[in-house]
């Protein structure tokens, strides 16, 4: 499935190199575009990560800054020649392909989600069910492909050395009914199994608790093991998806999921909650299935 090492992650690790050298060089990007004759744009994009560097490239700016010691430069173009190598992904016309490559890489997971079941806990028929909805304009094979792939990118949770997932589920995520009665009370058992991994938790929190701060209705924080890479905070947009990576903005994201979690029931309260709301015989789904507008407020 995954490559050892995400190319999306080591173009980032090899732009954040870079510009810790410009910086100690006291250059700005401005006089190193001068200097090598090429655009800012380009010195702007090797060090965000969002162009992979040729080892001339690297060449080139190693000259520039200095850079004597072999160890460093070798590094440097080690990280160059991976952020080049081909992804399992890449194969595929994806909505959010760079998420994807940074979730292949991350250590950490935080995500909060007000609307459906994240992607690396959906069944498949809910990820169908889903993907059809959010896409109606694409083709079927589109979808059948985005199915593929998300379904693909679950295996991170059972890998060796996966990430470690917490997930904060709005309750309303439970009671938006998603492809049927059936398709809902599987993917509400999948929610309780997957809780059952060591490296995963899975918090709700009820209407009960009160207004959220969430200041998006979904989100996702996303660490990295070298420290050269920042955190990334991923926003999912219909004409454009967010990466934050200020410091500002990550502890406003960092804030506000923690007070989610301090809102949220426990995991062992989370998974009886979803079990008796989707237990037979409850009433819940006989509402599901005559597609009621008042679902489980009685």
């Amino acid at each position: 499935m995954a490559t050892a090492s995400s190319p999306t992650v080591r173009r980032r690790e090899l732009g954040a190199n870079l510009r810790a050298l410009r910086t100690d060089a006291g250059l700005t990007v401005e006089q190193v575009a001068e200097q090598l004759e090429c655009s800012t744009s380009k010195i702007s994009r090797l060090e965000t990560g969002h162009r992979g560097a040729r080892p001339r490239d690297v060449r080139d700016l190693c000259d520039l800054y200095g850079v004597e010691d072999a160890a460093v430069r070798d590094r440097l173009m080690a990280l160059a020649r991976e952020g080049k190598e081909q992804a399992w992904w890449q194969s595929y016309e994806l909505h959010s392909p760079t998420y994807v490559g940074l979730e292949d890489d991350a250590v950490s997971i935080r995500q909060y989600n007000a609307s459906v079941v994240p992607g690396l806990l959906q069944t498949p028929d809910y990820a169908q069910a889903v993907t059809a909805a959010a896409f109606p304009r694409r083709s079927a094979d589109v979808v059948t492909q985005e199915v593929a792939v998300r379904l693909t990118r679950q295996q991170l949770l059972t890998k060796k050395d996966p990430p470690q997932v917490q997930v904060v589920l709005d309750e309303s995520v439970l009671r938006r009914v998603v492809g049927g009665p059936r398709v809902m009370r599987a993917q509400m058992a999948r929610l309780v199994e997957a809780s059952g991994l060591p490296n995963v938790t899975i918090r709700i929190v009820p209407y009960g608790a009160g207004v959220l701060p969430a200041i998006e209705s979904k989100f996702i924080i996303l660490s990295f093991a070298p420290r050269d890479v920042s955190d990334v905070v991923f926003v999912e947009g219909m004409v454009g998806d967010l990466y934050l990576e200020r410091l500002t903005d990550l502890q406003q994201y960092n804030e506000v999921f923690a007070i989610l979690l301090d809102m949220a029931l426990t995991a062992e309260e989370s998974n009886g909650f979803i079990t008796k709301l989707w237990s037979p015989g409850n009433g819940f789904d006989v509402l599901a299935a005559d597609g009621s507008h008042d679902l489980g407020r009685s």
